[in-house]
């Protein structure tokens, strides 16, 4: 699948790895609908980009009712939709034995339901859709790139949510890649290491630098642009499915 066929559903669209996503799409002629909560920084891209090639629908990618409905909304609005790829996530950090005292199991569920099941939940209504669409030259039908993580490998001591969610994605991408894979349907998962997302925003500049320190090469924290040229690369190679990709620059996380 080329970039200028791409009509797609980016979740955590609004910011970070999903924007840069957006960005490569649209400048390369595709189109896009940005699924998440910040409608603010969203109004703010499609400013930039061209309501005619990127718009906004509120999602809670939890939320059962609102993805099937808005999902029904972008393949009205588009004709079709043949691309997915998942971003939305949390990484709230958390020890289960704390001096605050033991981790309330809530605090565990929240970070399960949005990175694992909420990645699922949109699985599961774009592949209704994508199953309908006419196949290209390659007999696919429809790409889904899910966002893990190398936490999903070396988790780090108060990391046991975020990794176990990262773990279920990563491991969902095989069984679903082959329950697709008649219907023309792709599946892949990226795994990302130490990216300067969002998530990172509220950290000062020196500890940016020595989390980028600590990557192998390049000795830097990752670029949004490099997922995004990644998600291009997975989009028009037709043989990439079934796999989780690391990109990490080589780093294998410490415990802590």
């Amino acid at each position: 699948m080329e970039l200028n066929e791409v009509k797609a559903i980016v979740t955590g669209g609004a910011s970070g790895l999903g924007e840069a996503t957006i960005r490569n799409i649209v400048s390369a002629g595709g189109k896009a609908a940005i699924f998440d909560l910040n409608q603010e920084r969203a109004k703010k891209l499609i400013a930039e980009l061209g309501s005619d090639n990127v718009f906004f629908l509120a999602t809670d990618v939890t939320s059962a009712d609102q993805v099937e409905a808005n999902t029904r909304e972008v393949f009205e609005t588009l004709g079709s939709i043949n691309t997915l790829i998942n971003c939305a996530g949390v990484a709230t950090p958390g020890k289960i034995l704390s001096r605050r005292g033991t981790m309330e199991l809530s605090a565990f569920e929240k970070v399960i339901q949005i990175n694992l099941i909420g990645t699922f939940n949109v699985i599961r209504v774009m592949a209704s859709f994508m199953e309908k669409n006419n196949p290209n030259n390659e007999t696919e039908r429809g790409v889904i790139i899910n966002t893990a993580s190398v936490a999903a490998f070396e988790g780090q001591i108060g990391q046991a949510a975020y990794s176990a969610s990262k773990g279920g994605v990563a491991s969902m991408t095989l069984p679903l890649a082959r329950e697709f894979a008649p219907k023309g349907i792709r599946v892949m998962a990226i795994a990302p290491g130490l990216f300067e997302t969002p998530m990172f925003d509220e950290l000062p500049e020196a500890a940016k630098e020595t989390l980028g320190g600590s990557v192998p090469f390049p000795n830097r924290l990752g670029l949004p642009s490099e997922y995004a040229k990644l998600v291009e690369g997975i989009l028009t190679n037709p043989m990439l499915n079934g796999e989780v990709i690391r990109l990490d620059g080589a780093i294998r996380m410490q415990t802590k």
